[in-house]
């Protein structure tokens, strides 16, 4: 088992989650494919998108897979001038590659904002840590377990 997997079915026990992490055979890198793995709407997927701050803080949004990061809202919310994290910083700051990227069992939790959409949900699919790993909760409950600010950020893609 990988360790970016463990991380995430580590930080889902912790909070007393149970959910079942489900091994693809297809990858999972994209939205499209996650959703088509999982027989979900593409909505229903959870992207873990990663920008950089002018500081260089990491920050997270969980954005609904057919939605775009609006960079001018998520620049406001951020508080500094965001550009998209480079795939070496994303892996040693989060510990995940880019493709795999959860939204909890971070080396480095940055802070994190969700897209409302996903609130509509009874459940959405995440990334478990790896580009063949995904895992179904209910948002509310990934909001509560990564404290994530529910936030308006997101564009029609």
């Amino acid at each position: 088992m990988s360790k970016s997997l463990k991380r995430v079915e580590n930080a889902l026990s912790a909070a007393g989650v149970s959910v079942q992490i489900v091994e693809t055979p297809a990858s999972t890198r994209t939205a499209a494919e996650a959703a088509a793995a999982a027989g979900v709407a593409l909505d229903q997927i959870v992207k873990s998108i990663l920008f950089q701050g002018q500081s260089g803080a990491l920050y997270l949004f969980l954005t609904a897979g057919g939605q775009q990061v609006d960079l001018t809202k998520a620049t406001a919310l951020a508080g500094e001038k965001l550009l998209r994290a480079e795939a070496d910083v994303v892996r040693k700051v989060t510990g995940f590659a880019i493709g795999g990227v959860a939204p909890l069992g971070h080396l480095s939790p940055p802070p994190l904002w969700m897209d409302p959409h996903l609130m509509g949900f009874d459940q959405v699919w995440a990334a478990a840590g790896t580009p063949h790993h995904i895992f179904a909760i209910a948002p509310a409950t990934l909001q509560s377990l990564t404290k994530a600010v529910v936030a308006p950020f997101t564009i029609s893609a």
